[in-house]
């Protein structure tokens, strides 16, 4: 693990105690660094979750062209911070991470180095929160990377690593299969992951590094992964207004799991994180903590 500090990398050891945030850069299986933010927590639900600490931390995966500096996910955080203490941090190709956008796909191995470095930190209760493209992740990562002694297998491209698992799982505005493109904002992300004029317009107007190359294999589906993650909690929240998913999304997720899931359909609510206001994110946080 290497620190991030006045844009260079340092190195940097673990456990580490701090009243603050730490931003640091962590490395995923494959190699690639990754940019990540550590709040040890700021309300007393928290007092017992800081670095060293035995406490519940929230990691949080943002959505596509997201970062873990963007508004949406700093109000995230924020929120959850008062509950447990929080890792935010950018995928692949977002951000100041590294390597580029896999839409999906190889972003597994980057929240599994997230949760890892949440552990290495003391933490013994992890849960994941994820958001759009970052609620597929958190479904891949709940059933590829199980607790030791769980049963099953992991499939694709990601290893099952006991210290990288989640304890509890929560999806925010997932699709529930992949290649959607039933509504016109999923048509327009689309032509920007396809095409070669869309991957530049990724790059200059949402900042975002996209991998040119299609899925090979094509990645465990979250409607199939939703139903791999019992016996860890899982919640999936949607809105009634998504324009991205509609709701036989959220609804084929939560019968892929068997009833195993909590389904909460948000009425007026719109799409992820810029749609997730304080009291939905204060609802998400309790339920983190009880679950």
């Amino acid at each position: 693990m290497t620190s991030l500090s006045e844009g260079r990398f340092r190195s940097s050891s673990v456990p580490l105690i701090t009243n603050g945030p730490l931003r640091v850069a962590l490395r995923a299986d494959d190699g690639v660094l990754i940019e990540a933010v550590y709040d040890p927590g700021t309300g007393d639900d928290a007092a017992g979750s800081g670095a060293g600490g035995s406490g519940t931390a929230i990691v949080v995966a943002h959505g596509f062209t997201g970062s873990a500096d963007r508004p949406a996910v700093r109000r995230a955080a924020q929120v959850f911070s008062q509950r447990a203490a929080v890792i935010t941090f950018s995928f692949r190709g977002h951000g100041r991470s590294g390597g580029r956008s896999t839409v999906g796909d190889r972003e597994v191995l980057d929240l599994a180095a997230a949760v890892a470095w949440a552990r290495s930190l003391g933490h013994t209760r992890i849960v994941t929160a994820g958001f759009s493209m970052g609620g597929s992740v958190v479904l891949r990562h709940g059933a590829l990377y199980t607790a030791p002694g769980a049963a099953g297998e992991p499939e694709g491209r990601t290893e099952a690593h006991g210290e990288a698992h989640a304890d509890a799982v929560v999806s925010v505005s997932a699709p529930a299969r992949w290649y959607y493109r039933g509504t016109a904002p999923m048509r327009r992300l689309h032509w920007m992951v396809t095409r070669p004029t869309g991957r530049l317009v990724g790059r200059y107007g949402f900042r975002t590094r996209i991998d040119r190359d299609d899925w090979d294999p094509v990645p465990l589906s979250p409607v199939e992964a939703a139903g791999r993650i019992a016996p860890a909690p899982l919640l999936i929240v949607h809105g009634d207004r998504d324009p991205y998913f509609p709701l036989d999304h959220p609804r084929m997720l939560a019968d892929a799991a068997g009833g195993a899931a909590d389904l909460w359909l948000e009425p007026g609510m719109g799409h992820a994180e810029n749609a997730a206001d304080e009291t939905l994110l204060t609802r998400i946080a309790d339920w983190a903590m009880t679950r």
